[in-house]
């Protein structure tokens, strides 16, 4: 999703055709090599990995929240990457030195910050949000798009994320990440609080919910 208000307007038909949510998977992605060198933004003009990747997902989750809370117990599952970038607060949306694998890692590890908030903030609601790495390199369009020799299967991240979404070792479990079936430890900037709070405040004021 491109734009900000799509996203809106895709949590509005979800909502029209849905009374219960048990399971949200946010899996939407721009991969690193997909566009092209050069920056691009999105309909509202920010950097399109961070937008797409990372902010649609941030907004889609809040607007559907309510649903989602009210069908407890349900689970949050965003997919994210071992690929991550320590993000530069002074320089978000990386108008200096632009790369695509940076833009698209600083991207899933805002995915990964974003889910360790919103378990601790659903802490005690029976709604658990847990992130992982489903499998390097799957056999998708965006894998092969990107020039790169596929080395899992699609099989193999999907069952990673059913893990997640529908396991009952799961169940309680949450605000972690996870690389395909195992637990992991993201970048160490992922359990930074102030670099958390900063994303999350930086966020609700891009996406309007602030």
């Amino acid at each position: 999703m491109s734009s900000l208000a799509g996203t809106r307007q895709l949590a509005e038909s979800v909502l029209a055709d849905h009374k219960r949510i048990d399971v949200f998977i946010s899996n939407a992605g721009i991969g690193s090599r997909t566009l092209g060198a050069e920056r691009q933004t999105s309909a509202d003009g920010h950097e399109l990995r961070f937008a797409v990747n990372y902010l649609s997902g941030f907004l889609l989750a809040y607007l559907l929240l309510p649903v989602i809370k009210a069908s407890a117990p349900s689970r949050i599952v965003n997919v994210a990457s071992l690929g991550q970038h320590p993000i530069d607060f002074d320089d978000v949306m990386i108008t200096r030195g632009y790369n695509g694998g940076r833009a698209y890692s600083q991207s899933k590890l805002s995915q990964i910050m974003f889910t360790i908030d919103l378990a601790h903030e659903l802490k005690g609601s029976g709604v658990t949000v847990n992130s992982l790495h489903p499998a390097t390199y799957m056999n998708t369009t965006m894998v092969r798009q990107g020039g790169i020799t596929p080395i899992s299967t699609v099989e193999q991240g999907g069952a990673a994320i059913l893990h997640l979404a529908a396991g009952d070792d799961m169940a309680g479990r949450s605000g972690l990440f996870f690389n395909g079936m195992y637990e992991a430890q993201a970048n160490p900037q992922a359990y930074d609080v102030t670099a958390r709070k900063k994303l999350r405040a930086l966020s609700l004021e891009l996406t309007g919910l602030g």
